[in-house]
């Protein structure tokens, strides 16, 4: 089966075909890094990591950009963002992006996020994005007030074509902001004057200014991937104006299409209620490490289609805890058993066992990358690893190093799951530590069965059972298991 992905731009699900036959170019907009990320943040940047991942997984070199917007992001008052949390934490701009470039990182890396191959800024592109507003004036779709300088969406015909939004739709006042100096409402800016107390402000044809937040990703997307490029993601909530505008300047300015595949990613809701810091139920990713571990996060964010509304929920991420587990501990009992195992070949029996794993996985993922359906073939896996090593018998080296092998690659590679940490957070070390001491009270209770005390060897088994340890007396000897 082809890989088919769901194009916004068509509103159809269509067979992948990317411009060069063994490379992926994909543009991802960032954020806007005036604060800490956010659970919707994860949603985002957890989807398109795993689009990368499984781009690769499937042999493609992937080139992957996402901007990280440091200027021009205005809010719905024309009031920038960054320079808004400038004066909110009484520093200057730049030093307030780095603090919070470094926090999203920090918090990306902890969700096991690859990082971009090229993290481009708005503020070091300032030259690009005049060359493209000048190129839109002396083709005559974007017009001059008072230093300003907007895009004219009553010259370009197709606007609207991604977002299916029409321009005598649009609103005064919605989503844009309504200036007299407009000729229509729907016109956006691709430069703004620069009010003599703004401190974010660059030298230009039409004075002092700064880009608009739409003209930046078109540079830098352009710059980097070419025109065409092959995919284009971000948040649904944002395929209009922003997409739309991306769109139309680049392409009114060029004469070329801008991207072939729109991959866009749905909201996060709390609770059913939509996410927002305006709204005052943003959720912190650094305050939701403190109580759940990160892969937990990143599960229960690949547990929901990525053009799915995902509700987050307390119930939602312990449930995801306990799926994780699950995943955690049939490999991680996978990989005990192979540090005791003999030398020996593969079991026959289990080769079309994990071939049909391998192929219920990437038949998911091929469709749409649908994470949640790839989930349930894993889940298919545990079941048939753990009859295998609790039926008694004795497993093969090759055989627990083919299962092994196999949770790698769909599970850690393709999905971006470590599997050497249990939901609860805990390291390779630190689960180390929790097989000596197990190991250590499986002795003891073998102690008292050969002195008959059945009590207490009865105790310490029942214990363990409340904690979620569950022993299993077999001819080679009592193993153990996580039992939830």
């Amino acid at each position: 089966m082809p890989l088919t992905v769901y194009n916004y731009l068509t509103r159809s699900k269509v067979e992948f075909q990317p411009i060069r036959p063994d490379a992926v170019h994909m543009y991802v907009c960032g954020p806007t890094v005036y604060d800490h990320a956010h659970i919707g943040h994860a949603k985002a940047y957890i989807s398109f990591d795993m689009v990368v991942r499984y781009l690769c997984y499937l042999g493609y070199r992937v080139r992957y950009v996402q901007n990280l917007t440091d200027v021009g992001h205005l809010l719905d008052t024309g009031e920038d963002r960054i320079a808004k949390g400038a004066r909110r934490e009484r520093v200057e701009p730049m030093e307030l992006v780095e603090t919070y470039i470094r926090s999203y990182f920090e918090d990306m890396d902890a969700l096991n996020v690859g990082r971009p191959n090229i993290s481009p800024r708005p503020s070091c592109h300032i030259s690009e994005q005049i060359e493209l507003t000048q190129a839109l004036l002396e083709r005559g779709y974007a017009y001059v007030a008072n230093g300003s300088v907007y895009f004219d969406v009553s010259s370009w015909p197709e606007y609207g074509k991604l977002s299916g939004r029409r321009i005598e739709e649009q609103e005064e006042g919605a989503r844009v902001e309504v200036l007299d100096e407009k000729r229509h409402p729907a016109d956006f800016a691709l430069w703004k004057a620069a009010e003599p107390e703004h401190i974010l402000h660059w030298p230009s044809p039409w004075g002092a200014g700064y880009p608009g937040w739409h003209v930046e990703c078109s540079v830098m997307a352009t710059k980097y991937l070419g025109q065409p490029f092959d995919i284009h993601g971000g948040g649904l909530e944002n395929i209009f104006p922003h997409n739309e505008c991306e769109v139309a300047q680049i392409e009114a300015a060029t004469g070329l299409p801008f991207c072939n595949y729109w991959l866009l990613n749905n909201m996060v809701t709390v609770d059913g209620v939509k996410m927002g810091k305006s709204l005052g139920n943003a959720i912190f990713l650094k305050d939701l490490f403190k109580r759940h571990s990160a892969m937990t996060i990143r599960f229960f964010v690949l547990s929901s289609h990525y053009r799915s509304p995902t509700d987050f929920s307390e119930p939602a991420l312990e449930a995801a805890a306990r799926g994780l587990e699950r995943l955690t501990s049939a490999a991680a009992l996978v990989r005990e058993r192979l540090r005791e195992a003999s030398p020996g070949e593969m079991c026959p029996e289990i080769v079309p066992k994990l071939e049909t794993c391998r192929a219920q996985f990437e038949e998911a993922m091929n469709d749409d990358f649908n994470a949640p359906r790839a989930i349930a073939a894993l889940f298919d896996l545990c079941r048939e690893v753990n009859t295998l090593l609790n039926s008694g018998r004795a497993v093969s080296q090759g055989t627990l190093e083919a299962i092994d092998a196999l949770f790698g690659r769909l599970a850690e590679d393709a999905l971006g799951l470590r599997l050497a940490e249990t939901s609860a957070g805990a390291s390779t070390a630190e689960r180390e530590l929790l097989d000596g001491v197990v190991r250590l009270l499986i002795e003891m209770r073998r102690e008292a069965r050969a002195a008959r005390d059945w009590d207490r060897a009865d105790a310490i088994r029942t214990r363990l059972a409340e904690l979620g340890i569950a022993l299993e007396d077999g001819p080679e000897g009592t193993r153990w298991r996580l039992s939830r």
